[in-house]
């Protein structure tokens, strides 16, 4: 007999894991839960919505409960800027995640809003300009099929992009290579990069960006590109749907 909502949800949640719940079925009404297991129906409310807020399950209005689909993309670390796949391939960063995943991607995947900005603190720190400062502000939201994966707001000096294809705001990558090959063109190649990572509770406005369920934390990346002198080309940052990136780093280790 269970004896609380979290043993409730413990047992829910093994059966979800064995697959006796696959993804996109729905759990057994919270009545019938309630019968089964001996409880009241606060104590399936209260189990269901932990494992909400765990991401296995999102309610879902006029079917009920439903396991949530979990197959996470591979994030790839490194490997996702070899230049190999943008200088020599053609293949920017989110399209070689997909292929890595074995997933299907098209240049629609992401869009793209392009505008001229106010540097706010964080990104005329990043550079070493004044607050206010303008600075080309690049945004795109990355979908799979209809299900957005992450956004990335990329920022750049204006005089590093003007009249580039970076700051064209035709839906998909910046051409072939992305915008690592455009700043290679203008004499910037990236040659070193820094990525910093933590994971917090979304804002509402990133929640509904996303289609996040309740309970669902996002991985939020800031990446600074630095060319081969030391300048830095590019200063972006990224909202990630937690459960739809598996993060993969392969690497050297240091002596």
């Amino acid at each position: 007999m269970v004896t609380g909502y979290r043993e409730l949800a413990e047992l829910l949640r093994d059966s979800i894991r064995r697959g006796d719940y696959p993804a996109g079925s729905t759990l057994p009404k919270q009545e019938e839960l309630a019968d089964r297991h001996e409880v009241n129906i606060k104590t399936v409310r209260q189990a269901v919505r932990l494992l909400e807020a765990e991401g296995l399950v999102t309610p879902v209005r006029r079917r009920g409960t439903v396991v949530r689909e979990r197959p996470p993309m591979k994030r790839l670390g490194v490997e996702r800027y070899a230049k190999s796949k943008w200088k020599f391939g053609g293949l920017v960063a989110f399209a070689a995640d997909r292929e890595a995943s074995g997933r299907e991607w098209t240049p629609a995947d992401q869009t793209q809003t392009v505008r001229l900005v106010e540097a706010d603190a964080e990104v005329s720190q990043a550079f070493g300009l004044d607050v206010g400062t303008q600075v080309y502000e690049r945004s795109r939201l990355v979908k799979e099929g209809d299900s957005p994966t992450h956004t990335l707001t990329s920022y750049y000096r204006p005089e590093d992009v003007q009249g580039t294809p970076l700051v064209d705001p035709t839906p998909g990558p910046a051409g072939r290579g992305g915008g690592f090959a455009v700043l290679t063109i203008q004499g910037l190649e990236p040659d070193t990069m820094t990525e910093t990572i933590h994971a917090r509770m979304p804002t509402p406005d990133e929640a509904e960006t996303l289609g996040l369920p309740a309970g669902e934390p996002v991985v939020v990346l800031r990446r600074q590109t630095f060319a081969e002198d030391g300048r830095l080309v590019e200063f972006a940052r990224g909202v990630h749907a937690a459960s739809r990136f598996e993060w993969s780093y392969t690497f050297k280790i240091p002596d």
